[in-house]
Formats: C-alpha cells, structure tokens, sequence
C-alpha cells in the first residue's frame, strides 16, 4: 500500500459516518478511529513489525474554543489549503509568524499546517494586517478553514 492510497483511505474515512476502521495487510496495519463516538469495545495496542497507525485527523484532539474567534465571516481571511494542524510558530517555544496587529507582505510565512508528518508553511496572499487568529495553536482544521482574518492593503 503506497502513501497515495493510505491518504485517500483516510479522506474517505473522515468524510463517512463509520466511527472505527480497520485494514491488515502483509506486514501492515492500518487502524482510524474518530473520537466522540461510541465504541463500546477498546483498541487493543499491540506493536507490530512494519505496522502503520494513523489517526483520522478528526481524532487528533477536541478542538478548544477560541477566545478570539469572532464567528464573522465577512471581510478577507487567510484559509487553509489542507487537512492538518495549525501551529503559528516554526517550532514549540519559539515566537509565533504573526499576531494581531502585524502587517504582513505577500509571500511572509503566517504559520504552518502539518500533514502526514510533512510542516507545510502557509504564506500570505497578498499585503494585508492581522485582524484576529481564528484557530488556536496545534489544533486541527480543515480544508479551506479560516485561519486567520485580515484586512487587505
């Protein structure tokens, strides 16, 4: 099974109503499961050679409420171009790209969304400044999440 096929596995996954799946293979295995739902019976965490866990992306952490987050969806926002999670700075405990306030220049890194263990920086549009951040550090969002609202120069 190549890396194409286990990313189409769990696009499936995450866009379907089944709350637990399972695939075993020759030396693989392959276990999602989406969190808030009701399984009655636990995984069993058995390590296996060549074995593959991936979680759905929906089972990764609840999400938190954002204090920021204003639920207006008018004006100009920065969105996210994949499945993954947001992290506004290049690694734990350094300064974040951006924070309310900030001008920023197309083309400036605002944060980064990792998918599939790949960081993927996220860059401004166009110039703009930082109305709010809509999401909060290390959660996970969505293809074409808002992420962070801004004003166009």
């Amino acid at each position: 099974m190549n890396l194409q096929e286990i990313k189409k596995i769990m696009e499936l996954f995450d866009n379907s109503d089944i709350a637990k799946f399972e695939l075993k293979q020759e030396g693989f295995e392959l276990k999602l499961q989406k969190t808030g739902c009701n399984i009655t019976q636990p995984i069993p965490q058995q390590p296996a050679p060549q074995t593959l866990t991936a979680p759905a992306p929906a089972a990764l952490e609840a999400p938190i409420p954002t204090p920021q987050a204003n639920n207006d969806t008018s004006g100009h926002f920065i969105t996210s171009p994949m499945v993954g999670t947001f992290y506004r700075s290049p690694s734990p405990g350094a300064a974040p790209y951006i924070n309310v306030g900030d001008t920023i220049k197309k083309g400036q890194t605002v944060a980064i969304i990792e998918a599939m263990k790949i960081m993927n920086e996220i860059e401004a549009e166009f110039d703009c400044k930082v109305i709010s951040i809509e999401v909060n550090d290390g959660q996970p969002v969505e293809f074409n999440t808002n992420l962070i609202k801004v004003q166009k120069l």
